[in-house]
């Protein structure tokens, strides 16, 4: 596990495209944070680290957006599913673990199906510090993205 500070929105997105420029085929993150916390900034710069240029957004209302980079992203957005079985109906086996990479919103609705092998990004807000303040958790979970902590570590990010 590690944590990193973040003093800007800036800072959120650079620790995105650090980790999403070692990410590989398969690789599968969930993110999880309150409304407002960055997760889709975070997501933004996972993009930029896979070779994404376009403006990502997340999909609240069509659950999953498609984007081609070096790899293919698949940014899901769980805000509005109702439990996993839901989940299960967008063909969400066919994306985790498949031929990208996958970003899941809101992790936690679904936490009975997440991947076993897997990357967790817990975002909180540091408002007693600054309105952008971040704190962010990243835990590694699995022998497969094990070497992405000792590299991601050994990365000067923000904070």
């Amino acid at each position: 596990m590690i944590k990193f500070r973040a003093n800007s929105v800036t800072d959120t997105v650079e620790l995105g495209h650090k980790l999403g420029s070692m990410l590989q085929k398969g690789d599968n993150v969930c993110l999880f944070g309150d409304l407002g916390t960055g997760k889709t900034a975070f997501t933004s710069g996972l993009a930029r680290g896979l070779g994404i240029s376009g403006y990502i957004t997340s999909p609240t209302f069509t659950i999953v957006n498609e984007y081609e980079g070096r790899l293919p992203l698949y940014h899901f957005d769980v805000y509005r599913i109702g439990d996993a079985d839901e989940m299960l109906d967008t063909g969400y086996y066919e994306y985790v673990g498949g031929d990208g990479v996958t970003v899941i919103e809101w992790a936690d609705i679904i936490r009975d199906i997440l991947p076993s092998e897997r990357i967790e990004v817990y975002i909180e807000k540091n408002e007693h510090e600054s309105p952008d303040s971040r704190t962010i958790t990243i835990r590694f979970i699995g022998d497969r993205v094990a070497g992405y902590e000792r590299r991601l570590a050994g990365e000067s990010a923000c904070g």
